[in-house]
């Protein structure tokens, strides 16, 4: 089923998210719907908070990025199957020289502004089977997921901008909480007169 996406200024999207049990109510579920909706709106990653719930789960699937002829064949390697389901995790180790990348928001769409993040990771998380794993990412697939997991931590690419991007975007931040934007996937806006 596609749910809706909240739009920025939704507050659950500045929250930071509680862990689930293995018990969580309909957790398969859940993650097959978030991966329908993820696609439906053409995305490669889309955290619990993006559809209203206040949990500590995130789902990526980078596959599209591998296509990218601008990566070394070890980042598109990486890439090539990386369609994966995070619950509980903990980013454990960030490391090497910050770099740029043009992000975007399924939660702020028509908004894209350079982001600097470190290029490496180390995670830990149990999977859809509520199995342990741990992870080390670079490159792109570090950026999606530490993108998502800023998510379950209450924050927003767009807070990590400067004080004058900000300023410049502000209008159209200001358009997304109204609903005065238009979008090809289901959203709800917190300031919207009626649901979309």
């Amino acid at each position: 089923m596609i749910l809706p996406i909240v739009a920025y200024g939704t507050p659950v999207l500045k929250k930071k998210a509680k862990e689930i049990a293995q018990d969580y109510t309909n957790l398969q579920e859940l993650i097959a719907n978030m991966f329908e909706t993820m696609y439906n709106a053409h995305g490669v990653g889309l955290a619990a908070p993006q559809i209203g719930l206040p949990i500590r789960l995130f789902i990526v699937d980078a596959t599209p990025f591998a296509e990218d002829e601008g990566l070394t064949k070890e980042e598109q390697e990486q890439l090539k199957n990386f369609k994966k389901v995070f619950i509980n995790p903990v980013i454990e180790e960030e490391s090497g020289d910050d770099w740029d990348f043009n992000e975007g928001c399924l939660s702020i769409p028509d908004v894209r502004e350079d982001v600097f993040r470190k290029p490496n990771i180390k995670i830990s998380y149990v999977d859809e089977n509520f199995q342990p794993q741990q992870m080390e990412l670079n490159g792109l697939a570090a950026r999606v997921v530490q993108h998502e997991y800023d998510h379950i931590e209450g924050i927003l690419f767009t807070d990590k901008l400067s004080s004058f991007k900000k300023r410049l975007i502000k209008g159209k931040l200001a358009a997304i909480e109204k609903g005065k934007i238009n979008v090809d996937y289901r959203m709800s806006f917190p300031k919207a007169s009626k649901r979309r």
